[in-house]
């Protein structure tokens, strides 16, 4: 049984983490809670029944053998390193960290300790995306050649926490949505190493007085993140890749595209489409896969916890999370010099 502790008690623990772990007592137990907000760690003490509350998270080490960190993105590393550094597993929130810097120093100590680190990009355990990982891995598309991306929201900004907060969030849309987009682009296509990535980031939209936003209402004079990011991404094979991600956009409707062509096919993830050319005739493949968040966050809550207890592998591993930072970390870096950055 593994005694699981929660770091950070807001929205993504209350609606994702802790239900799924409450789905399989036979393998995993919530044990501690640590809040900043203390008053609030206690409530979902009492209704989870939690045995321990805490203030401060590095008590909480001593009585859990695994994390998950559900605090802003600042914190992350800091946090990480410690239990892992305390011999306990560790399963982050997304993005892993704010700079490459961090990442590496979590991968650092994954390493030393011999501990799991896993991070929560949870797009990769929904249906389309499996189905599509084995049809690439079967050489359904072949070699890819470009790949699309869109995470587009219109007039979605967020109106609660702190996503708008550039010190303790690191950035806006692409590291709170597009970064989910992008993980999964880069695990279909196998991992490539980037090369070299252009990228603009905008905030003019969320600025502007008298904002029209469907969730909840934000501050346009202390927005300091991007709510709109384009960016360009060459790989080492030669094969490229387009992102375009935004949390308020004016566009129709909101889009979730994620489209692969390759030498020997081609594939759209939503909906989860096919396309080859043999026999004679241009063949389109439908399927019956459907994007379920809340199943997709329940198969990461087993993936992880098995991989603690030695079960199973991490289907997301740190070196892999590492690099989607790597890439957004540039995109931002190319958008405030105005050159491509080479990695």
């Amino acid at each position: 049984m593994l005694k699981m502790g929660i770091i950070g008690v807001g929205g993504i623990a209350q609606g994702r983490h802790i239900p799924a772990y409450l789905q399989m007592p036979e393998k995993v137990k919530i044990t501690a809670v640590q809040d900043v907000n203390k008053e609030r760690a206690k409530e979902v003490a009492e209704k989870h029944n939690i045995d321990h509350v805490f203030e401060d998270y590095k008590a909480l080490l001593d009585v859990v053998d695994a994390v998950t960190i559900c605090t802003p993105n600042k914190f992350h590393a800091d946090i990480a390193v410690a239990a892992l550094e305390a011999g306990v597993h560790v399963l982050c929130e997304k993005p892993m960290a704010m700079t490459t810097e961090e990442c590496q120093r979590m991968l650092d100590a994954s390493r030393k300790s011999g501990k799991k680190l896993a991070i929560a990009y949870h797009y990769r355990f929904t249906d389309p995306a499996q189905v599509a990982k084995k049809a690439v891995l079967n050489q359904e598309v072949g070699d890819p050649l470009v790949t699309r991306v869109e995470a587009m929201r219109r007039r979605k900004v967020p109106g609660w926490g702190v996503f708008t907060n550039k010190e303790l969030q690191g950035g806006g849309s692409l590291i709170d949505y597009g970064c989910h987009m992008l993980d999964l682009a880069l695990w279909l296509l196998n991992g490539p190493k980037a090369v070299e990535v252009s990228g603009r980031t905008y905030n003019r939209l969320s600025k502007t007085p008298n904002q029209i936003n469907d969730w909840g209402v934000f501050d346009t004079e202390t927005f300091d993140v991007d709510d709109h990011v384009s960016a360009y991404v060459t790989f080492e094979d030669s094969s490229s890749l387009f992102l375009e991600c935004s949390w308020s956009a004016n566009i129709k409707e909101d889009t979730r595209h994620l489209s692969i062509s390759g030498v020997d096919g081609g594939l759209n993830l939503y909906p989860l489409e096919f396309y080859q050319a043999k026999h004679g005739t241009f063949m389109k493949t439908t399927t019956k896969a459907d994007h379920h968040e809340g199943d997709a966050g329940i198969a990461q809550a087993h993936n992880f916890v098995d991989s603690c207890l030695g079960a199973a592998e991490l289907v997301v591993k740190p070196e892999e999370a590492l690099e989607v930072s790597r890439i957004i970390e540039a995109i931002y870096k190319s958008s405030e010099s105005g050159t491509a950055v080479r990695l």
